[in-house]
């Protein structure tokens, strides 16, 4: 799968929160990817359900 980078802004608090994911074994990328992937498999289903 080809990749690219996106660049976004989060406030103070949340870096810091998603810095303490990496205890967890994850890593921010990964967990923003993750994330990602999770909420727009949702909105496709959705449609496709309609």
């Amino acid at each position: 799968m080809r990749m690219t980078r996106i660049l976004i802004q989060v406030p103070v608090s949340m870096k810091h929160k998603l810095d303490a994911l990496r205890g967890q074994g994850y890593s921010v990328a990964g967990y923003v990817r993750a994330v990602l992937e999770r909420e727009l498999s949702k909105t496709t289903t959705e449609s496709k359900a309609r």
